[in-house]
């Protein structure tokens, strides 16, 4: 049995199997009509609980997708309906999950939550996010990065904005691919140092510059989030936005980059605050590649999780 909790907790093979994977399946559904299964069917007979504390969009649907094009199932539960961790233990609600389900995908608050899931599971785990890790939308923007610019071993990416979550996989991935990664915000707002920690002990340390014009130089990938979360307050969204206003992706920015750079944002995004419409919407950015990406990239992660 193989969880997938995250991207630095998994053999680097292993990544590149699910990355190959996840193209090959692309490539395969090209001539297929929309809403068509693919012709292997690894999840047939199979069940997958999808488990929801934190809303969403993209998670859930490509998820939802993702096995029924393999021909499996989905129930999809809210935190609200299971009430995980209160009443009855996250331990006790994994144990009677496994004996239902085939594979738990857990999208919630804490990392604790995920592991707590994982180490009492007798099924595959996967995090579809945490407050910490969001190692699923990290393998879905390595697969777009390579395929419109081959291998992204060597490459320089750099990350404009908040050190949060999808900050925190990148770092992962950086040790794992072999690509250098530049982190420009401030500094109020930097990344844990236990991961910037973890990737310069993989032989890769993240290089910290406040300074944006000059930390976007030779990128061949520029990347940033959203700066403010649907559950933060408004006072935390008015003092964010001043904290990280010089750090917007606009149109100056990414001409600073390489002349065939790439642009990311794992959506949703508020656009003109974190990175223009131009940008956006502009012949640098990969972005609803990059969410397509979702769908295909957990597909193979679940077939690499079920051994199928």
């Amino acid at each position: 049995m193989k969880h997938f909790l995250d991207i630095h907790l998994t053999d680097p093979a292993d990544l590149r199997v699910m990355i190959d994977a996840a193209r090959a399946m692309k490539t395969a559904r090209n001539n297929r009509p929309r809403g068509a299964r693919d012709d292997d069917q690894p999840l047939a007979g199979r069940m997958v609980a999808l488990i929801f504390e934190k809303p969403s969009t993209r998670t859930r649907v490509s998820f939802d997708v993702g096995v029924r094009q393999m021909g499996g199932e989905t129930m999809v539960l809210s935190g609200k309906e299971m009430q995980l961790g209160h009443g009855e233990t996250i331990a006790d609600t994994a144990r009677v999950l496994s004996r239902y389900v085939d594979l738990i995908m857990i999208r919630t608050f804490e990392e604790a939550t995920l592991l707590e899931m994982a180490e009492h599971a007798t099924v595959p785990v996967i995090n579809g996010l945490t407050n910490r890790t969001h190692p699923c939308q990290i393998m879905a923007d390595v697969m777009t990065y390579e395929e419109h610019r081959g291998p992204i071993a060597g490459k320089k990416v750099v990350w404009s904005g908040d050190g949060n979550n999808v900050f925190a996989s990148f770092a992962h991935a950086a040790g794992q691919f072999g690509f250098d990664l530049t982190f420009t915000g401030p500094e109020t707002l930097d990344p844990e140092r236990v991961w910037l920690e973890w990737a310069a002990a993989k032989g890769y340390p993240v290089t910290i510059d406040r300074n944006p014009e000059r930390a976007v130089m030779g990128a061949d990938l520029v990347v940033t989030d959203t700066w403010v979360s649907m559950h933060d307050p408004e006072s935390a969204r008015e003092r964010r936005h001043n904290q990280l206003r010089a750090y917007q992706v606009n149109e100056a920015l990414m001409a600073r980059a390489k002349p065939d750079a790439l642009f990311m944002h794992c959506l949703p995004a508020h656009r003109n605050d974190e990175a223009t419409s131009g940008v956006m919407d502009g012949p640098h950015s990969v972005i609803f590649d990059e969410a397509e990406n979702r769908l295909h990239a957990q597909k193979a992660v679940m077939r690499w999780c079920l051994g199928v």
